[in-house]
């Protein structure tokens, strides 16, 4: 027999023999299936009859899959669903599980198996490689990495059947494209936690990827898609092969991936040109009913432009535009000013002053996939088996983070300065008995190429071990060990971005004795600060920067070799039958686990020249281990009704000792109906990158209140924020209830439905204050503790009577706030014969009760509700209908989320305002609409010489729906570069298309 984790080991209970590819999902639910067609798979099934006691085995007739044309029989035999370690027949676990079967997934043809279930309502806030496009001084740029319940994709435990995999960053992301995509036979979601049974992570639920290794025969996919505006094309390519060996004892499994993009470099999207922002009200004045935000579209920049914006002084106000080519030198222009508000100007010259730096974050990714897998298994007895596994990815990505702007100082003597400029000064001086010898500029580095990441990612993961069942004393055993060894070999490159000290030199050009433009530190009188090499770099004006210039610029760029290692030794043993109470068989699983984590980095010593822009990397390196033994029991209570415990120890060695438990309880009260619930507690442990990080530091900027005058606006203060790692983090610990009720009426048959309450009460999360959190909480609310994590340019910590410029913020992990998370999961299901085929509905639904995070500190921020980056809607959910006939299959799936608040703080109103405050900030428009997206599948199956052919179109985003548009800001200098909405909610890419051709031999 072949390996067969404890959420898969189907084949060992089930006696029906099925071409049926549905699977049912016990889990959330669908209120919604009334009222439109809900998802469904290709084909469906109706659940068996509960026999005593066990896992959920879900059954249907072998001609539905023929009617419904399912194309991979992958899924032949009944299928188990557990959310524990223990499997027994006709038992539904009291924690829901949904599953994504294999026929969805063709379906629906994404280009990535987290595409698809990011789409279920229950994973929100995932990063994904449009998402992360931005992660500059980390490997993330790239990772597809899931997030349950809005918790963060670090709580969220994703395994490859049933098993952890080596982690692709070092905060802790599991990049689900390192699973073999063509030989995924289901995908199982426990919408709860489940720490007892799986260890650290669990908080928010698991997603198990099950692999189909017993597959037999060849199947070859080639996909080919783009969208609607000719762009991000993309080709997918993928073969299997699997066979018997030695009379059926040993079996192979061989599968391997390409997958190519073309992305898009700016947010190249007419949306996107709406200019939409959150800004401080310029009317607004503490008592005078105004709000203190305001929505607005025509949004510009009012600190900076292109070639550069004069900010300061007699000059303000005028800008640099082009080179003329008669002097070589930049033109003048003086700034049409809107309504001017800190940062930001509504109206005036506000296309022209954001120029550049507007929409220059990547829509999409350049990326290069490629994955190899393997498995070899051999059967000795029944008792015995072995089998070894190997898979190796490599992944290659570029995105762009933005055109970067900047502020500068430009000496008077400038050899690059417009001579008619210069000359004007000179006549200020002369008239007002003034000493200006330089200007400060506001610039976004038009001409400059925009900064980002070229990340480089292998993972490796190699497994080897042993299984087997017997029976000793009439007891069934089933026992499996196994040791695996994975590791992340990560290259990270940044691109565009330069050392600070040479950017100033190169800059600070000056004409030598003999007329030519040099860099000042070259002839000046101090020999130690020569730059042997330097290029004079024009920043003043457009269009100026020379090629050998930006060479020199860029010739040296920060970069580091990561290196993460997991290494695991485990041993489970489980059985159905330890004995008979007056209930029936009592089931007992007991295992335990070795696990060592470590990184360490090497850093080229260029990397040691600190003051980059971006990526001041440092060496970094950690290594922790974990000791953990669990045992789990199902219990019959009476009949109908089980007791579902299990009990986990484990053992940190950064943290000690840790306990998790879980207790559920399920009834079958009567055939239409059953109960469930659990309670568990869950933990979380520190990842690598929280323990240890030595301070990732990147470049940023906040709106910056005036302390002094707090009457002036807040002024754009540019700072290096640090991130610091902490070895010191204890787990976090979260309470979890679940509360549900399953609708099987046997009135109706084909009809399923379930209906789950959730609430999770988090403590000790680990995480940090953000740079702009942090700012607010010192400047507005006085909190002494946030003060002491900012810095000045001369080393001070913040002193609360002077407004100087900030030079770096702190950012240290730290157990600092709780979060509670509470709501509804509904799902509904049904299937019937219609006409000559075969009719399937499904639906899924979310509803976010609370989502409430405390720091402690501040007022606590509820995001339930709230369609803003890093919020949850308070409804999210999926429908689908699926048709199939003559080899035919049509599935239609609307995919939506209900309209929401930028923040539950904030107090709407646009006149006699309440007073505005940090905890309860007023703004003019609070509302952000909801949206509905239609997908359309289509397949046909034939038959093609000895072959097996499909050929299968899908679309995404049907009526090409653009997101809603919602303003970010007030702070941040990368707010104008990104999207205006929120891209984890939103589609960004527009109608996609997808095409292609399966054969199976």
């Amino acid at each position: 027999m072949a390996f067969e984790t404890n959420w898969s080991r189907s084949r060992h209970f089930t006696n029906t023999l099925s071409k049926w590819g549905y699977l049912k999902t016990t889990g959330t639910i669908a209120l919604l299936a009334g009222a439109f067609p809900a998802l469904t798979a290709p084909a469906a099934a109706a659940e068996a009859e509960p026999a005593a006691s066990g896992a959920a085995v879900l059954t249907a007739q072998q001609s539905a899959s023929e009617s419904m044309g399912a194309f991979d029989d992958s899924l032949n035999g009944d299928i188990v669903v557990t959310g524990s370690r223990i499997v027994r027949d006709g038992y539904d676990a009291p924690t829901p599980v949904s599953v994504i079967s294999s026929e969805e997934i063709n379906t629906e043809a994404p280009a990535n198996i987290a595409d698809f279930v990011n789409t279920l309502p229950s994973v929100v806030g995932s990063q994904t490689q449009v998402s992360n496009s931005g992660a500059l001084s980390n490997s993330n740029s790239g990772i597809n990495a899931l997030n349950l319940r809005s918790l963060g994709s670090n709580r969220t435990l994703v395994l490859l059947d049933g098993r952890r995999s080596v982690t692709s960053s070092a905060d802790g992301l599991v990049d689900v494209n390192t699973f073999p995509q063509a030989l995924i036979e289901r995908v199982e979601v426990v919408t709860g936690g489940a720490s007892a049974a799986y260890g650290s992570d669990a908080v928010g639920g698991v997603v198990n990827f099950v692999l189909d290794r017993d597959f037999k025969g060849i199947k070859a996919n080639y996909e080919y898609g783009m969208t609607t505006y000719d762009d991000i094309p993309n080709h997918k390519a993928e073969l299997t092969a699997g066979t018997d060996f030695a009379d059926g004892r040993g079996h192979i499994v061989v599968s391997g991936e390409y997958f190519t993009q073309n992305g898009v470099d700016t947010i190249d999207r007419d949306w996107n040109e709406n200019y939409v922002f959150q800004i401080n009200n310029p009317a607004y004045a503490p008592g005078n009913g105004e709000p203190e935000r305001l929505i607005r579209a025509h949004v510009g920049e009012s600190q900076r432009a292109p070639g550069g914006l004069i900010t300061s002084g007699p000059f303000s106000g005028l800008y640099f535009g082009g080179i003329d080519p008669s002097t070589g030198r930049a033109t003048l222009g003086e700034l049409a000013y809107g309504q001017v508000t800190g940062p930001w100007m509504i109206g005036g010259d506000y296309e022209y002053s954001s120029a550049y730096h507007h929409g220059s974050n990547s829509l999409a990714n350049d990326e290069d996939r490629i994955g190899l897998f393997g498995r070899a298994s051999y059967e000795f007895s029944p008792a015995f088996e072995v089998f070894g596994q190997i898979s190796w990815n490599r992944y290659e990505g570029t995105s762009y983070y933005q055109q970067t702007p900047s502020t500068t100082t430009i000496a008077l003597d400038n050899a690059f300065l417009p001579e008619n400029f210069r000359q004007m000064v000179v006549d200020y001086n002369a008239a007002n008995g003034t000493d200006i010898d330089s200007i400060t500029i506001g610039t976004s580095n038009a001409g400059i190429p925009a900064a980002g990441s070229n990340n480089v990612r292998k993972v490796e993961r190699y497994l080897g071990g042993a299984e087997g069942d017997f029976t000793l004393g009439g007891i069934d055993l089933t026992w499996d060990a196994y040791y695996q060894y994975g590791k992340a070999d990560l290259d990270q490159q940044l691109i565009n971005t330069w050392q600070n000290q040479r950017m100033a030199a190169m800059q600070d050009a000056v004409y030598d004795g003999s007329g030519n433009v040099v860099c000042r530190v070259n002839i000046d009188s101090d020999p130690g600060n020569d730059l042997p090499g330097c290029v004079p770099l024009n920043r003043v004006g457009v269009g100026g920067a020379t090629d050998e210039a930006l060479d020199y610029l860029f010739e040296l760029l920060p970069s580091r070799k990561q290196y993460i290692k997991q290494e695991i030794t485990a041993f489970n043993l489980s059985t159905n039958n330890l004995f008979t109470n007056w209930a029936g068989p009592v089931s007992l699983a007991i295992g335990g686990e070795y696990r060592k984590e470590s990184m360490h980095s090497d850093i080229d010593p260029i990397n040691y020249e600190t003051g980059w822009l971006y990526g001041n990397y440092k060496d970094e390196s950690g290594a922790y281990n974990v000791k953990e033994a669990y045992i789990e029991t199902v219990f019959p209570l009476f009949e109908g009704a089980d007791f579902n415990g299990a009990f986990r120890l484990t053992d940190y060695s950064t943290s000690g000792t840790v306990e998790t438990w879980k207790a559920g309880l399920t009834w079958q009260i009567i055939p239409d109906i059953k109960f469930r619930g659990t309670l568990s507690r869950d933990i979380r442990a520190g990842n690598l990158l929280e323990l240890f990080t030595s301070g990732t530091a990147r470049t940023n900027s906040a709106d910056v209140p005036q302390v002094a005058n707090p009457n002036l606006p807040n002024r754009a203060d540019q700072f290096v924020q640090n991130l610091t790692g902490n070895p010191r983090v204890k787990p976090e610990k979260a309470d979890t209830l679940g509360l549900g009720v399953v609708f099987t009426p046997t009135f109706v048959p084909g009809l399923n439905m379930s209906v789950d309450y959730f609430k999770i009460d988090l403590k000790d999360a680990i995480g940090f204050i953000t740079a702009d959190q942090m700012v607010l909480q010192c400047f507005e609310q006085n909190i002494t503790e946030r003060c002491q994590n900012i810095l000045y340019a001369n080393g001070q910590r913040y002193d609360s009577g002077q407004d100087r410029d900030i030079d770096v913020i702190d950012l240290p992990y730290m157990n600092f706030s709780s979060q509670k998370v509470s709501g509804l999961d509904i799902e509904a299901s049904y299937r019937m014969p219609l006409g000559p085929g075969q009719l399937g509905l499904r639906g899924l639904a979310s509803h976010y009760i609370e989502n409430e995070t405390d720091d402690g500190q501040s007022v606590p921020d509820d995001s339930a509700g709230v369609n803003t980056y890093g919020g949850t809607p308070s409804w999210t959910y999926r429908l689908s209908a699926t048709y199939a006939v003559d080899g035919f299959t049509t599935s239609i799936v609307g995919r939506g989320i209900s309209s929401g608040v930028y923040s539950n703080n904030y107090v709407e109103c646009s006149g006699n305002c309440p007073d505005s405050t940090p905890d309860a900030r007023t703004i003019d428009d609070n509302h952000i609409d909801g949206t509905f997206y239609v997908d359309a599948n289509f397949s046909y199956k034939f038959p093609a010489g000895p072959t097996t052919a499909e050929a299968f179109l899908s679309i995404k985003n049907v009526f090409n729906r653009d997101p809603v548009l919602i303003g970010g800001g007030p702070g941040g200098n990368n707010t104008a570069a990104y999207p205006q909405t929120n891209r984890g909610l939103y589609d960004t890419f527009g109608r996609f298309f997808r095409m292609g051709l399966r054969v199976r031999y």
